[in-house]
């Protein structure tokens, strides 16, 4: 049996709930699937190993790298530049990169700068799930369940690429949608991000403005007025600052 390496770089909720989900996918059809973590500190990968959501840690991009058919990007966006940048000189052909994050065009733009003509290997996406708690120890395998994971491809990306993306998180349970990553930037910051800090000063107010948003922007179901809510009575300094 041929063996799927998967690579999660940030294994917190949202790389812990991929790995979860692709491992019980992968067990239900009978399919062989190595999952390895890689992070900037050692505590958070090593509490992924106990609790079955990698199968070993990476010290280093090219052992990381070396035979990987996929990879998750699931730190914040404002790591992944110098992220990318470690990466791009052990990216070996046959890797697929993709991302977690929450916003596209700078994600895009730190890519083409990092991975240069490597760069049709990265498809952009950002799965639109979250809990209450953060980090590997809330990752559970059903988080992206009927949610909305929206893919923004690159005139680069080849249609294999694409569809390797959109399956991963298809297996995931995730509802699939493709934007434009401008486009994706303009639909979130109406439905997302500009709730938030609306909802720093009055919280209910996030459910109002979620219900009165136009149908055309909210076609990609990507929002509802329940994690808007969720997410305004966080007080969480990663989740605002990213």
């Amino acid at each position: 049996m041929t063996q799927s390496k998967i690579v999660i770089c940030g294994v917190g909720l949202i790389g812990g709930s991929f790995a979860l989900a692709l491992k019980k996918s992968a067990l239900a059809l009978r399919r062989d699937l190595q999952v390895v973590g890689m992070g900037r500190t050692r505590a958070p990968l090593e509490q992924a190993l106990q609790l079955g959501v990698i199968d070993a840690i990476a010290t280093d991009w090219a052992s990381a790298l070396n035979g990987s058919d996929l990879v998750l990007l699931g730190m914040p966006v404002g790591q992944m530049p110098a992220v990318m940048r470690a990466m791009a000189p052990h990216l070996q052909p046959q890797t697929i990169v993709t991302d977690g994050g929450s916003t596209k065009s700078d994600v895009v733009a730190a890519a083409r700068a990092a991975l240069g003509d490597k760069v049709g290997q990265f498809v952009p996406g950002h799965p639109i799930a979250g809990a209450e708690k953060s980090g590997v120890a809330a990752a559970q395998a059903d988080l992206y369940a009927d949610k909305r994971v929206v893919l923004t491809p690159l005139p680069e990306n080849s249609a294999a690429n694409v569809k390797a993306v959109r399956m991963a998180w298809e297996l995931c349970g995730a509802k699939v949608s493709q934007l434009a990553p401008e486009e994706h930037d303009r639909v979130f910051a109406a439905v997302s991000h500009l709730p938030h800090l609306n909802c720093s000063v009055s919280p209910p107010a996030a459910f109002a403005i979620s219900r009165a948003l136009p149908v055309a922007i909210r076609r990609c179901g990507a929002i509802s007025a329940s994690p808007i809510g969720r997410l305004c009575c966080r007080n969480s300094t990663p989740t605002w600052s990213n």
